[in-house]
Parts: structure tokens; C-alpha cells; sequence
């Protein structure tokens, strides 16, 4: 009775279709009591058919172009708004339907889960709102590097849709459920997704000329950047900041617990954020431990956050799946507001290797950038959400998928620390959740070094260590230039169950040195290659991969847009 209930107060009804689950994949499926035409861009107008025909879903596609079918007016520009625009109605429908659930959901953690899909949804809402209006405002046959934006975005609603469902898997009725109101909006941003990452394709087909010179300089809210890297929006006095040691700084608000600055809190300083505010904010945090959970909001866009150093400011935390709590609000330290930096902090969850899943450092802002801190923790220390992210002179340290997530991210010049597992398992370095081929997402790790911690060491051959396993379908991760330590397994890399994701995965090895990284016992799964062409990895480093010569000057981080050596 209760999966009656459930889909009775959802409100799930979907009129001759089949829904069948097949794991955690969903098959929409045409009723058998409906005629169907094998190739629905047959019967469909020529225009919807170029535009649909890069997509995975296409009968969803051909319905999401409504009144644009039989105007044969329409401009690609048009077809792209309407498949945005389809796909935000259907995820607000998504959320409409969740708040109806929460309502009938009774436990605290599935109380938990729907309310974290609240937020996710909305997240994926403000998304594919940037998504409607850049298409809106702008030529993109003359804005080439619009696409790369759109599809950071629409990588992004992928993930909450997809976090959301994971977050309900522990419920089989609430997962099939939430599954089943979110079917229609993941079908149709995979397609989103796909217009957005063929758009130079459908203008030629419009016989459209694309601007392949146009520069590719331009953020949301950063027309271009300077003859010196650095955004527009950034004032003459962020350069500055951002170019210094911190001696000297005047921050906007100062931290400290022994009464010395203007707050005692690293809350109540977020708190103090002036709306509207323009430029960096800055927050010094003085030395100290900081009990206190943490997250940075959406509206608080250009954080700027320093400490006296990653051993003597920490914030620290406890909280983990253990204790009932869902992966995303274990988080310690939650950075969500776009733009966000943080120098010089220690960021650490000390649930231990029986808490599972315990964040210490969740990110999903994008243009984020963390330089010189520790994010130290267990299993799942650190959340790579979505977004773009680049971390440089870091320590990130933990056991199990301690590296994890489905943003774009670049980990350059960090010492990884492999710590002591729990009883039983087996340490991976990585898990990385990308669920569409499409997405622009990925864990590159370069130059980086990958080390036993010293208790581990003594025992380091009878716990054994992997540099990944494959989270999602197409989980990617590269870990290229870097040190990898004797207790590497061979194999290098880890199943996460069976044959799942090994022939659609995408992993590499590039220029590696080490013990470590001795290849001749490599797994020999179709998606795995070790890369031997330079060529072939540049696309992966930070100037291509993160777009940041567009931004990371903005961050004051030293940074490599390209390869080290």
C-alpha cells in the first residue's frame, strides 16, 4: 500500500506509458496499445529533425519544440530557447510535485532526502533560468564560447536531478517514485545538453555562419577580461587583494574567537553580507578551531575567504551518513555562491572511517578556487558537487571515494593523502559521477602527489589502494604529471560493481612517475587508455578544460593553464 499511496499523493500520471526500472536506470517506454513510428523525426518538420537529431531522446525533443514545429521561420536561436525553456517548466513541475510529497513522507530521513531535492531543484532551476536568458540575450552564432557555459549549466542540473534520486536510495518506493516525477526533466535536459553541445552543427545546418574568431572571453557578469587576466567586474582594489600575501588587507569583516575582530563566528560574518553587494567580500578568519557548520549561499556571489593557514584556522565537524544524515548535509564547510575563494584555511570532518560518508568540504560554486588549504576527512572528504572548481597547494586527504562529485575540476600541485581505512575496506582516491557522455565534467589531477599517511604507511600493502572507481556510467578522471606512491595497486583502478561503467568510462593516465605508476599491470577496460601524446591531454588541462583563462586570475591563486612539463 505505501507505493500506492505515494504515487497517489505525487500525482504521477503518465497517460499511455510504461514506466520500468531497470536498477537505477529508468526506461520511458511507449504502451504497446500506442502506434508508434520507429524514428519520430520522420513525421516531424525538417528544421526540428536538425535540431533533434544529436539527442538521446528524441520523441521527448520533438514534443519540446510545441508551436516551433511547423514554423519553418523559426532560427536556431529559437529552437535552443524552446528546448530550455521546455525542460524549466518540467522541472518546476518536479518541484511542485516534491513539495507535495514532503508533506506525505513521514520518516526523518526521507524527510531529509525530499527536502534536499527541494533544494536541488531549485538549484537546477536557477540554472536553466541563466541557461534561458544568455540564449536569450545573445547572437550565439557570433558568442562560439556561449556553449561552453550552457553547458556548465545544464551539466549542473544533471547532477541535482541525479543527486536528488541518489539521495532517496536508501527508500526503494521513495527512489522509484522520485525516479518517476523527475523522468520527463532528465530526458529533456540530456537533450538540452545535447542541442547546447552541437549548436555550431545546427547553425551550419540553418546555413548560418558561426564566428569561429570571436574571442573567447565572456562569463556571466564578465564581458571580457584585461590586458593583465583579470575580469572585468574586478575592481582596480580586488586586483590588489587578490595579488597580495594578505599583509596589510582591510577585509570587510574579521573573525576571530577571542573577541578581537567583529565577530566571533564565521556565520555571523556570512551573515553580515550586504545585499546586493558588488565585487569581493572578504572575510578574515583568524586562528582558531571553528565548530561550526558552514555554508557559503547562492546569494552570496565573490566570497573571498582567508585564514593564518590551513593548520591554524580550521572548521571543523562531525556529521555523517552514520548518524542518519544525507551525504550533502554532512558537509562541514558548503560552498554554493559562484565565485567563491578560499586561502590559507584547514577545512575537516572528523566523523572517522565508521562514519561513511562524511564532507568535509562541499563545492558547487562555479569559478571556485581553493589555494593553499587541507580538506581532510575519511570517506567522501571532499564534494566536488558541480561547477567549475580548481584547487592548487592543497592537501586533501581521506579513505574511501575521497575525491568525489560531478563538477569540472582541476587539482594542481596538492599532496593527496591516502589515510588509514576502516575494517575491511579498501581505499579509492576517486569517484567521479558523470551520468551523461555530454557533460563537460571530470577530476583531473595534475602534478599532484599521491602518498600513504605516516600510520598507513607501515601497513600500506595490506590495505589495498586504487586511484578510482567508476561512481556513474560516464565517470571520468585523469590523473596526469603526478607522483603516484608504491602502494598503488597494479590494476590501478577499482570496479564498482561488477562490469558496470568499464565500457563507457573515461579514464587516463598521462606522464606519470613513481613506483606507482608503473602501467604494465593496468586494467584493461575499454574505457580505460594511458595517453602517450600531449596533443591528446591538453584539451583536459585548466586553460581548455575549466575555460580559466577566463577567470582564474580573478581568484589570486597560482595557477598552469596548460601542462607542467
Amino acid at each position: 500500500m505505501k507505493k500506492l499511496v505515494l504515487f497517489a499523493v505525487v500525482g504521477v500520471v503518465v497517460v499511455g506509458t510504461v514506466i520500468s526500472l531497470i536498477g537505477n536506470d529508468v526506461v520511458h517506454k511507449k504502451s504497446s496499445s500506442v502506434e508508434t513510428q520507429s524514428d519520430p523525426l520522420a513525421t516531424t518538420s525538417k528544421p526540428v529533425a536538425s535540431v533533434c537529431s544529436s539527442t538521446d531522446h528524441k520523441e521527448a525533443c520533438v514534443d519540446s519544440m510545441g508551436l516551433l514545429v511547423n514554423n519553418q521561420s523559426a532560427t536556431p536561436k529559437e529552437f535552443i530557447q524552446a528546448a530550455i525553456d521546455y525542460t524549466l517548466n518540467e522541472v518546476k513541475s518536479a518541484l511542485d510535485k516534491s513539495g507535495t510529497l514532503s508533506q506525505a513522507v513521514k520518516g526523518p530521513r526521507e524527510k531529509m532526502a525530499v527536502d534536499d531535492c527541494q533544494n536541488l531543484l531549485r538549484f537546477a532551476i536557477d540554472d536553466l533560468q541563466a541557461s534561458s536568458s544568455t540564449v536569450g540575450k545573445s547572437d550565439l552564432h557570433r558568442m562560439p564560447d556561449r556553449e561552453a557555459q550552457l553547458r556548465n549549466w545544464l551539466s549542473a542540473v544533471i547532477s541535482f536531478e541525479q543527486t536528488c534520486i541518489d539521495g532517496c536510495a536508501h527508500d526503494s518506493d521513495l527512489n522509484e517514485t522520485m525516479s518517476n516525477s523527475l523522468l520527463n526533466a532528465t530526458q529533456l535536459t540530456s537533450n538540452a545538453l545535447a542541442i547546447a553541445s552541437t549548436m555550431p552543427d545546427i547553425f551550419k545546418r540553418f546555413n548560418i555562419p558561426v564566428n569561429k574568431t570571436a574571442a573567447s572571453r565572456h562569463l556571466i557578469e564578465a564581458a571580457e577580461d584585461d590586458n593583465n587576466g583579470y575580469p572585468s567586474w574586478l575592481s582596480s582594489a580586488d586586483r590588489k587583494l587578490l595579488a597580495t600575501d594578505n599583509t596589510g588587507l582591510t577585509p570587510n569583516a574579521v573573525v576571530a574567537q577571542d573577541g578581537s575582530g567583529q565577530y566571533k563566528t564565521i556565520g555571523a560574518a556570512l551573515a553580515a553580507y550586504p545585499k546586493n553587494n558588488k565585487g569581493r567580500y572578504t572575510i578574515y578568519v583568524k586562528a582558531g578551531t571553528y565548530n561550526e557548520y558552514i555554508t557559503v549561499t547562492k546569494n552570496q556571489m565573490n566570497v573571498f575567504m582567508y585564514g593564518d593557514g590551513p593548520r591554524k584556522t580550521v572548521v571543523t565537524g562531525s556529521k555523517s551518513n552514520a548518524k542518519g544524515i544525507s551525504t550533502m548535509q554532512t558537509a562541514t564547510f558548503a560552498a554554493v555562491g559562484t565565485g567563491f575563494v578560499a586561502k590559507g584555511m584547514g577545512f575537516q570532518n572528523t566523523a572517522g572511517p565508521d562514519g561513511h560518508q562524511a564532507v568535509a568540504l562541499r563545492s558547487q560554486s562555479d569559478m571556485s578556487a581553493f589555494y593553499n588549504c587541507r580538506i581532510d576527512g575519511y570517506q567522501d572528504t571532499l564534494y566536488t558537487q558541480t561547477h567549475r572548481q580548481f584547487y592548487r597547494n592543497c592537501v586533501i586527504s581521506g579513505t574511501v571515494d575521497f575525491i568525489f562529485g560531478d563538477g569540472a575540476v582541476v587539482i594542481q600541485n596538492c599532496l593527496i593523502i591516502v589515510r588509514m581505512p576502516g575494517k575491511g575496506q579498501k581505499n579509492t582516491v576517486t569517484a567521479q559521477g558523470r551520468t551523461d557522455r555530454r557533460e563537460p565534467t571530470g577530476i583531473v589531477i595534475q602534478n599532484c602527489r599521491i602518498v600513504p599517511e605516516q600510520k598507513l604507511f607501515p601497513q600500506r600493502f595490506q590495505f589495498q589502494t586504487f586511484l578510482g572507481r567508476p561512481w556513474k556510467e560516464f565517470s571520468m578522471t585523469l590523473i596526469m604529471e603526478s607522483t603516484l606512491g608504491d602502494f598503488i595497486q597494479p590494476a590501478g583502478w577499482m570496479p564498482w560493481q561488477g562490469d558496470f561503467a568499464l565500457n563507457t568510462l573515461f579514464y587516463r593516465e598521462y606522464a606519470n612517475r613513481g613506483p606507482g605508476a608503473d602501467i604494465a599491470k593496468r586494467v584493461r577496460w575499454r574505457g580505460y587508455k594511458v595517453i602517450t601524446d600531449r596533443n591528446e591531454v591538453l584539451p583536459y588541462t585548466a586553460g581548455p578544460f575549466l575555460q580559466g583563462d577566463q577567470w582564474l586570475n580573478g581568484t589570486g591563486a597560482r595557477f598552469v593553464l596548460g601542462l607542467t612539463t
